[in-house]
């Protein structure tokens, strides 16, 4: 079975306000439970707020959790923060976490949510409230894990970045388009910026000529995933020109290079944006199940040994 991490409070009625389509995580979630008995559902608590902290100005997480939010962080963000909204944003950085862990174990799990990629210390941004994989990278390397995020979701990991910088025990990739949001780019360990207009041999090219690099000098013990959907040509929000099968060979392409070194992997949704509610879920879904399904298959053939969770929440 492939290990999903998900909540209820994933899934919430849009705030007033908002610009970002809320319907897209209850999509993702019904797709997957049409998979039946292939998936075994996980359910986090919320995050601790020293967690949180460790990776946010205290400041900032007393305005979010206090549901107290001053509007023009609400409008860097994309949409009020409510009580509600609130208690997501405290689920989803454990959701990435339990994950992490769950993919110590097993070999790969993944979050239904998350990526927030752009979230930063004293602000959310870009339809991102806290920065998920910095909370749970953070808590990680504190446990004494070394951690890679492989982010290739269309928009530079700028939040993320910036939370890590300096870390020794965390890396941070990022390919994106070089021309989209956000303006001003963060300084990831590896960025590689693209072209309007990349299609799919050449992002696969780019991608296998600078990943596998950084993964054997970094010498990760756990590989967290934004896999994003928003390379796909058709992205409201994207500047690339992927098709499906890009998609698909991206993710494999970063699924072999983690088998061939024995790494675990934990994925995030990230970002996928349009009209189409269920085809951009669609989307999210083949991501999970590829990476499980390919997870499951080495598991099979080979038995790869993954590292042991500690404990967490």
């Amino acid at each position: 079975m492939i290990a999903v991490v998900h909540h209820p409070n994933y899934v919430t009625e849009a705030p007033a306000r908002s610009t970002y389509r809320w319907g897209k995580n209850g999509a993702i979630r019904d797709l997957l439970r049409a998979e039946g008995e292939a998936i075994a559902w996980h359910e986090p608590a919320p995050a601790p707020r020293p967690w949180v902290e460790a990776a946010h100005d205290p400041d900032y997480v007393a305005e979010v959790l206090e549901a107290r939010v001053p509007r023009e962080k609400e409008r860097r963000i994309g949409f009020p923060v409510t009580a509600t909204v609130a208690r997501r944003a405290q689920l989803v950085p454990a959701g990435t976490y339990l994950a992490a862990q769950l993919a110590l174990r097993h070999g790969f799990a993944a979050n239904t949510a998350g990526g927030s990629h752009h979230a930063l210390a004293a602000t959310g941004a870009g339809y991102c409230v806290f920065n998920d994989l910095a909370i749970a990278a953070v808590q990680l390397a504190a446990e004494g894990k070394r951690v890679l995020i492989v982010d290739v979701d269309v928009h530079q990991g700028d939040g993320t970045a910036a939370l890590t910088a300096g870390h020794p025990d965390i890396a941070t990739y990022s390919m994106h388009a070089e021309k989209n949001f956000p303006a001003r780019k963060a300084r990831s360990t590896l960025d590689v910026p693209l072209a309007d207009g990349t299609d799919d041999s050449a992002y696969l090219a780019a991608l296998g000529a600078t990943l596998p690099a950084l993964i054997d000098q970094f010498a990760p013990d756990l590989i967290l995933y934004q896999g994003g959907v928003d390379p796909y040509a058709g992205d409201r929000l994207g500047r690339l020109s992927l098709t499906d099968n890009g998609l698909a060979q991206r993710d494999l392409l970063v699924a072999k290079h983690a088998l061939a070194r024995g790494l675990p992997l934990a994925s995030t949704v990230g970002g996928g944006y349009g009209d189409d509610v269920l085809a951009i879920a669609r989307r999210h879904v083949d991501v999970i199940l590829r990476l499980g399904r390919a997870y499951l298959t080495r598991r099979q053939d080979a038995a790869p040994s993954f590292a042991s969770p500690r404990t967490g929440a």
